[in-house]
């Protein structure tokens, strides 16, 4: 979310600006709905939500959906033929969170093609597993998102957009921190 704001939100923007961060946040927004839903409601054990049912064929083929290239490129497409900076900012952010999260999943990532082919890039190197390097890639992404924050918070002055970067820092910074600290 602190990539998409720094690279689409602008000050006195504020459709376009929701649009960044909505953008940013919808291809990951399932996982959260369904990891939420089966930890705390249903009670479900972290090991089997993220061992098992996150790479169930279910929640497999939500996340095609919400992680597709394609549906984010028709999303822009649709927003620059209509000329609706909204729409067309919504679709880019997509696009970027997809960009950057493609390379970063070493063997839990999406079908980021779908509907056109359900193949998963099995990169060498995880945003989080130590294995695969996420010891360093989890420090190079904290640092990236400490220092977009930095520049967003230099960009917006206002309260309510602080309280919001300082809210999407620690919602970003802290996964990153707890993954270096338990592994």
């Amino acid at each position: 979310m602190i990539l998409g704001a720094a690279a689409l939100a602008r000050p006195g923007r504020k459709k376009v600006n929701a649009a960044a961060f909505a953008g940013s946040l919808l291809p990951d927004l399932s996982l959260y709905v369904l990891a939420i839903h089966s930890l705390f409601l249903l009670q479900i054990p972290p090991s089997v939500v993220f061992g098992e049912l996150y790479f169930s064929d279910e929640w497999q083929s939500v996340f095609a959906i919400d992680n597709s290239v394609f549906v984010w490129l028709a999303i822009a497409l649709a927003g620059g033929i209509s000329r609706s900076p909204w729409l067309l900012t919504l679709g880019l952010a997509g696009l970027l969170h997809i960009a950057t999260d493609f390379p970063l999943h070493h063997d839990d990532g999406r079908q980021h093609f779908w509907p056109l082919s359900d193949w998963i890039f099995d990169s060498p190197v995880s945003y989080w597993d130590p294995a695969h390097y996420g010891n360093i890639v989890g420090i190079a992404e904290a640092s990236l998102c400490a220092l977009l924050s930095i520049l967003l918070w230099k960009r917006f002055r206002s309260r309510i957009s602080r309280i919001a970067i300082a809210i999407l820092a620690i919602a970003e910074l802290a996964p990153a921190l707890s993954f270096q600290i338990w592994s």
